[in-house]
């Protein structure tokens, strides 16, 4: 008695110590899967700007649902064209293409998180096999051949589970979350687009509805002056070359409707595409002229830095930098084994009722390894390959920064110089009205030759033309602007499924 109780005491510590064995195994592989090879993931570092070189530091940009940067359309003040934005966010069909790679990524992303754990697969089969027996056939010793029917009944399951020891599938699924991200902003990035095109083209609408009113004005004035003109030929103050110079300015002026009018045409017809329907949708509702909106008097600029927050199509390329170098580490991983654990159970009878009792189980279990020991040069060069797609993904986003940099500029500079040309017009274009008046009174009076009229009228009319369209340019540079700023995205777009 006292020795088995001996040899019981002395067995407990040995029990103790294969159990820390097991904990110091479980607590290695524990640590190792915590590893992962290949390079971690850094946000690229830009030498940023401390504020711009064309226009003054303004606030920083309001991203809030409330702010101006958000619905920045709202800014104008015209119903229509704020109508036309939220219908296009609803129902384009570039940004409803966006989201179907959003939930593509979301599902790519869903494998590879099932990736990780035990992959198990059941299967069940039923087989009746008929196998030819000879058996004696009676006293005489003949014999005779029947059909033996047996039946098999298999049902079970077979599991494999990859153990990720060196990261290869975790940095898979990193890349796969970053590659969600990435859809993620291209969503925004559309969105920014597709609010500024909208925008556009319908600036560019409402322009040509006001250069054929303005059109039409001026033909009217040049046939009445081709009118006077006829009468005081008719009377013998003017020759017949008068005449014909005054109808040769009119139908000149005449023959610039029918392009307008189409231009204007084709402007609803892009409209319609861009909301998502068939070209005449918009007919009715954008036949009738209206004016330009006033453009707002300025934009929140804020710093340049904060371009690389705001911009979606920055934070797009810095999100596919991120699966880029996650996917140099799932090559890396490929240098070192693969441990697998097998294991599978299942129930064998050859009749039913006795199908799944216990005894009849057949199962299986044990670790297996694999390594690509042969092959390291090619798995070398595939290593090489993703750095070099890491390597482009880098220059791409330092590309996507420096223009987004100078589409900001772009934009300051374009609204800065086209208000100093606005002003300048608005002068020309009284200074002109005022030497028709002035050209038209002398002609009658016979103290001046019919030429400085038609100069005049002709002047008029290309001053107030390019005052049109440069209040069209100030607009349009304004949009330009807020899309250089990234504005046209607010919380709604926020919620991505991540």
């Amino acid at each position: 008695m006292k020795g088995r109780g001996h040899r019981g005491l002395t067995r407990a510590p040995g029990g103790l110590r294969g159990l820390g064995r097991a904990f110091l195994v479980g607590a290695l592989l524990w640590v190792i899967q915590g590893c992962a090879v290949g390079p971690d993931f850094r946000k690229p570092e830009m030498r940023m700007p401390g504020e711009w070189v064309e226009g003054p530091l303004a606030p920083e940009p309001d991203s809030s649902p409330e702010g101006g940067m958000a619905r920045w359309w709202d800014l104008f003040q015209d119903p229509v064209l704020s109508s036309l934005v939220e219908r296009a966010l609803g129902s384009n069909l570039d940004l409803k293409l966006a989201e179907a790679r959003i939930a593509q990524a979301r599902a790519a992303r869903a494998a590879a998180i099932g990736s990780l754990g035990p992959q198990v697969q059941g299967s069940a089969a039923f087989r009746r096999t008929r196998t030819p027996v000879t058996l004696p056939s009676g006293p005489g010793g003949g014999e005779k051949t029947k059909g033996l029917i047996s039946d098999h009944y298999e049902a079970g399951f077979d599991s494999a589970w990859e153990l990720d020891l060196f990261g290869g599938r975790r940095r898979g699924l990193e890349a796969s979350q970053a590659d969600l991200l990435a859809a993620v902003e291209n969503r925004r990035d559309v969105l920014v687009s597709l609010a500024a095109e909208v925008a556009r083209e319908y600036l560019e609408l409402r322009t040509l509805q006001e250069r054929i009113l303005v059109a039409r004005k001026n033909l009217d004035a040049q046939r009445r002056t081709a009118e006077i003109t006829r009468k005081r030929f008719e009377a013998g103050f003017a020759s017949g070359l008068d005449v014909a110079n005054a109808r040769a300015q009119a139908a000149t002026t005449e023959a610039q409707i029918p392009v307008l009018q189409a231009s204007e045409r084709q402007r609803v017809y892009a409209l319609g595409l861009l909301l998502g329907q068939e070209p005449g949708a918009l007919l009715e509702e954008l036949s009738r002229p209206a004016g330009l909106p006033q453009a707002p008097p300025a934009a929140p600029v804020g710093l340049p830095s904060e371009l690389l927050r705001r911009r979606p199509d920055i934070r797009k390329a810095e999100a596919e930098l991120h699966a880029a170098t996650a996917r140099v580490g799932v090559a890396v991983a490929e240098l070192f084994p693969k441990f697998t654990i097998t294991g599978s159970l299942s129930f064998q009878a050859s009749d039913a009722t006795s199908w799944f009792n216990w005894v009849q189980r057949i199962w299986s279990f044990g670790p297996g390894v694999s390594w690509r020991l042969f092959e390291t040069g090619r798995v070398r060069a595939e290593i090489a390959q993703r750095e070099a797609l890491q390597e482009q993904a880098l220059i791409s986003y330092k590309q996507t920064v420096l223009e987004a940099l100078k589409e900001v500029e772009d934009a300051l500079v374009a609204a800065a110089r086209e208000e100093e040309h606005r002003r300048a017009l608005l002068e020309a274009v009284e200074a002109n009205r005022k030497a028709v008046d002035l050209a038209l009174r002398l002609y009658v009076e016979g103290q001046t030759d019919f030429l400085n009229v038609l100069q005049a009228q002709r002047a008029l009319y290309g001053s107030e033309d390019d005052l049109i369209q440069s209040l069209r340019n100030s607009c349009v540079q304004l949009v330009a602007l807020y899309k250089a700023l990234g504005g046209g995205w607010g919380e709604e777009s926020l919620e991505t499924g991540l």
